[in-house]
């Protein structure tokens, strides 16, 4: 994959990992005030960051004071959402105006920094008005014991985790699992269990903690250690299946290597009961070893209307014991058992057991670590990667019934990817954005700050604040460098992962190649004397330390939809509550999204050319209505300082538009996002946005570029006679030109697939007519072979303009075209186009189009690997590793004349220094050495890519011809 997915301007810190959490229960409101108060820290050498859910199960208050008292010298150093003060040991935070008010049951979470000397215990008492928490219970919390396996357990390792729960004075109502403090499921059902799949080395603690049914809670919690493997390893394949109801499934138990002497695996089961293992017994020996021996997992039929779930654990002596996690699929409940959702179901086994996520459970942009496209690390992670992970486990939920994984998924997101309180702590600040011109050529920068040039109203920051009573914004930051491989930290502090970073800063000539790795919360620590700051922005005095993020809408649209298809097939389940709460979360997430409709200055939308002379906005005039290509947002670290800012961006892509997700907050009651405006705003962006691919589509049925508010990203004067919408200038290759960003055929795919699904849902004409064209022009550039073999576009090259927009009268662009200029067999690009097929030709009993998907999802299945699909790729761009800026090309890393500055393994930033040199650590990469000698003058390197995205997107397309056609 080339597409390069360039997120403009700034961005910080890691995701807060919480460590261990005390929990004060109460009783059920029988007083004035009743309180449950969650205090949970994340702790490291000398700090820590304290989060604390204040709970009122008494009567309604409009105001509160909590107190409690450290046991050591533990000192508050910055609180937020609380007025906070100390005074010797005891502590008291008092309630802000805008989280007093707590009705019986309501909550509200606030938090703090502190510091420690010795040890960091936690409080065991609380007050709240003077009224201490869990005090004189009407009724008893309930019991929990957690069992960890003994272990050893070496990595990849599955641990079975097991619960048993009791209420003394009533029932259990369920058992959550934590790892690390992150919820990772909820079990409603004894036995109680969850088994932790793939763990990497590393140290785990992991709790269950039991509710009843007064909602009192009790918590037990345990640690292991997984250690790297370093002898003959225990291995199934694959570690999770899925059986239908009286059918059956496999997998396979072999060693990592030949055993000295012959090794007994026993099998056993826990769980479901109509779940069944056989043999119950197995032996491995130096003949058999690698080959394996085959296991037969059953379910029984019976008549209820739910599916369940088992764990089988295989043991053997002096090997660590592993967990093949079995989903048992109902044949009554319309779960689908046909070929195409069996695939689903391996495929997904797959990808949750072959090294496609971190110790903390998130997803990497692909398993291997040598890679560079828009990540330019493969242990990297970015927003699409989330918003992939929230679809495939809506998918899964819709094969199984089982929605604790998508729920999970969000869970994971919110905590390491969207960020917090404390990573965005002047957030709620007033503030505006300072003008910086942007610039084709990264030699052209840093760019100065302009605070002469007038800029627009912000629309959204009170609306939001006054519906959410935060400053916080609430979505993704695109990047993560999720095993800490540049070693920044979180906000500086080098150790803490996933740590937030960013790379592209510097107009639409800067690939991949040509970036500067840089901290999101830049405090000096690394870089030069002013961080990384001046490599991108001047400024007339020296820069403050501050954090930014930016965010990429089309991975928020994408969680959106993804939450739109579980709450819909959830409820055709009649399972819509256990989705009820993530899918809140995500018109939550499109309140937010509205940022993305706004030109970066909030200047007036419409021929809007100087940047002096182009008016400032205020209101919706700002308004573009479409999905660009980033929104933006940054703060001082000082939360005493008075600064914040947030911006939009001017630039327009189709390839980021999606109307399947507008449509869905503007019409479903449980997706309409809680701002007054917000569902005015969504009806209009999808209004626009279908106007957009109208104007778009070329004569061949192709989607061109997009259009700019913002010539050149300075508010420039386009060239005579360029052609626009609503006032906005056509671009064919908007944001990025290297490569040029309507280059790569997936963008067409994915954007495609959302008009497709749109038809689906809602029988949209105009999405219909897109279609009509787009398709049979796709179909005629695609060749389906036999074996698995398999053509479709790769590239394209465009010509001629769009028609200047008349929304009253839109004119058909004759003149537009485009060509394919090569092919390739992308496997995650196969996948979305075959999904973008299978959708139409459901809707419209296309035939051309569905045995073209059956083709696509054919052909992906024979290419499968033991860790997904993949198809070899010659990857000829490596030859600019060690590219050093040339001004006669324009290429390679730039860093201005007089710059230096350090990166935190101690590699040297200066003028004269390459993508390599920055980035050293790629060559103790095991894949390394085919990359050396391609630059020593060999032939390029030839990798198999398993790409999370990737990996997910041919998942779903098999699940949904299964479902869409279930009958083949």
């Amino acid at each position: 994959m080339r597409l390069r997915l360039r997120r403009a301007v700034a961005l910080v810190a890691a995701g807060t990992l919480v460590a261990a959490a005390v929990t004060v229960p109460a009783g059920p409101a029988q007083a004035a005030v009743a309180c449950d108060v969650v205090y949970a820290t994340n702790d490291w050498p000398g700090g820590f960051t304290a989060n604390i859910t204040i709970r009122n199960l008494g009567d309604p208050i409009t105001n509160w004071t909590l107190g409690f008292a450290f046991p050591g010298s533990q000192r508050v150093t910055q609180g937020w959402s609380a007025t906070w003060s100390q005074s010797g040991n005891q502590v008291t935070a008092t309630s802000m105006p805008w989280n007093g008010n707590l009705p019986t049951g309501g909550s509200t979470g606030i938090g703090f920094n502190g510091s420690w000397s010795g040890s960091n215990p936690k409080p065991t008492a609380f007050t709240v008005n003077g009224t201490t928490c869990g005090g004189a219970p009407v009724q008893q919390p309930p019991t929990v014991d957690l069992t960890v396996p003994s272990g050893p357990f070496e990595a990849p390792a599955d641990v079975a985790l097991s619960a048993t729960a009791s209420d003394p004075d009533g029932t259990v109502s369920k058992v959550e699992f934590y790892r690390n403090g992150l919820l990772v499921n909820t079990d409603t059902t004894a036995p109680y269990g969850y088994t932790l799949e793939d763990l990497p080395a590393g140290s785990y603690t992991v709790q269950a903690r039991a509710y009843d049914n007064a909602n009192l809670t009790a918590t037990d919690e345990a640690s292991f250690t997984v250690t790297a493997a370093t002898g003959p390893v225990l291995r199934a394949n694959p570690t999770s299946v899925s059986v239908a109801e009286g059918g059956t499934s496999s997998t396979r138990l072999t060693l990592s290597a030949a055993p000295s002497s012959s090794v007994t695996v026993a099998l056993a089961r826990s769980g479901d009961t109509d779940v069944s293992v056989s043999p119950t017994s197995v032996t491995l020996t130096s003949s058999n070893w690698s080959t394996g021996v085959p296991v037969t997992i059953a379910a029984a039929e019976d008549s209820d209307t739910v599916g369940g779930s088992a764990t089988i654990t295989a043991s053997a002596s002096g090997y660590a014991p592993i967990a093949i996690a079995v989903t048992e699929i109902d044949n009554d409940g319309g779960g689908g058992g046909n070929t195409y959702v069996q695939r689903f179901l391996e495929q997904y086994g797959k990808i949750k057991n072959s090294g496609y996520f971190s110790q903390e459970g998130v997803p990497y942009h692909s398993i291997e670590t040598l890679i560079v496209e828009a990540p330019d690390h493969g242990h990297e992670t970015t927003s699409e990667a989330f918003s992939f992970w929230i679809w495939l486990e809506a998918q899964y939920g819709r094969a199984t019934q089982n929605w604790a994984p998508f729920n999970n998924a969000w869970t994971v997101m919110e905590r390491y990817i969207i960020p917090s309180h404390n990573d965005q702590i002047t957030a709620g600040v007033n503030g505006t954005p300072q003008y910086a011109a942007e610039y084709n050529l990264p030699s052209q920068y840093p760019s100065t700050l302009q605070p002469n040039v007038s800029v627009g109203q912000d629309p959204l920051r009170s609306e939001l604040q006054s519906t959410y009573g935060t400053g916080d914004i609430y979505g993704m930051h695109w990047l993560l460098d999720v095993d800490n491989t540049y070693g920044f930290g979180r906000c500086g502090d080098g150790t803490t992962r996933p740590a937030y970073i960013n790379t592209f800063q510097r107009g639409p000539q800067e690939s991949v190649w040509e970036t500067v790795p840089q901290p999101s919360c830049d405090t000096f620590n690394f870089g030069g004397p002013s961080g990384f700051l001046d490599l991108s922005i001047k400024e007339s005095n020296a820069p403050a330390k501050q954090w930014k993020y930016t965010n990429a809408p089309d991975a928020d649209a994408r969680a959106i939809e993804a939450a739109y298809w579980a709450l819909t097939w959830a409820t055709a389940q009649g399972r819509a509550a256990d989705v009820s709460a993530t899918v809140a979360k995500a018109a939550k997430m499109g309140d937010y999204l509205r940022y993305a409709m706004f030109d970066k200055y909030f200047k007036k939308i419409g021929n809007c050319v100087g940047a002096s002379t182009c008016a400032a906005g205020s209101g919706k005039d700002s308004a573009h209505y479409l999905m660009s290509w980033y929104y933006a947002w940054g703060g001082a670290t000082d939360a005493n300082a008075g600064w914040s800012w947030r911006i939009g961006s001017s630039h327009n892509h189709f390839g980021y538009q999606n109307p399947m997700a507008a449509w869905a907050l503007t019409n479903v009651n449980e997706l309409k996002p809680r701002s007054p405006s917000a569902v005015s705003d969504w009806q209009k962006s999808f209004d626009r946005q279908l106007e957009f691919y109208q104007w778009l589509q070329s004569a061949e049925g192709g989607i061109a570029g997009g259009a700019t508010n913002s010539w050149d990203g300075s508010y420039g004067t386009p060239p005579s006679g360029t052609p626009t919408f609503y006032g906005m200038f056509y671009d064919v290759d908007p944001v990025y030109h290297d490569p040029p960003s309507n280059q790569w055929f997936g963008m067409q795919v994915w954007s495609m697939h959302r008009i497709a699904e749109l038809y689906y849902a809602t029988g949209n004409a105009k999405a219909k007519a897109l279609l009509d064209k787009w398709v049979p022009w796709a179909l005629a550039n695609t060749t389906l072979g036999t074996g698995g073999s398999f053509e479709i576009p790769s590239d394209m090259t465009w010509s001629g303009a769009p028609t200047t927009w008349n929304p009253s009268s839109p004119a058909t662009n004759t003149g537009l075209h485009v060509t394919v200029t090569k092919k390739g067999r992308d496997v995650g690009v196969a996948a979305a186009y075959a999904r973008t097929l299978m959708y139409y030709a459901a809707k419209s009993g296309n035939a051309a189009a569905k045995t073209g998907a059956k083709g696509l999802v054919d052909a992906l299945y024979a290419n499968s690997d033991a860790r997904g699909v993949g198809t070899p790729e010659t990857r000829e761009d490596y030859r600019r590793f060690d590219d050093v800026y040339s001004s006669s090309t324009g290429q390679g890393l730039y860093v201005p004349p007089g710059w230096t500055g350090d990166m935190p393994n101690g590699d040297a930033i200066a003028p004269g220094k390459s993508f390599l040199d920055i980035r050293s650590f790629y060559k103790q990469d095991p894949d390394w050495a085919k990359v050396q000698s391609y630059l020593d003058g060999g032939a390029a390197p030839t990798f198999t890519y398993h790409r999370f995205w990737a990996q997910a997107d041919v998942a779903m397309a098999y699940a949904d011809y299964g479902h869409l056609f279930p009958n083949g």
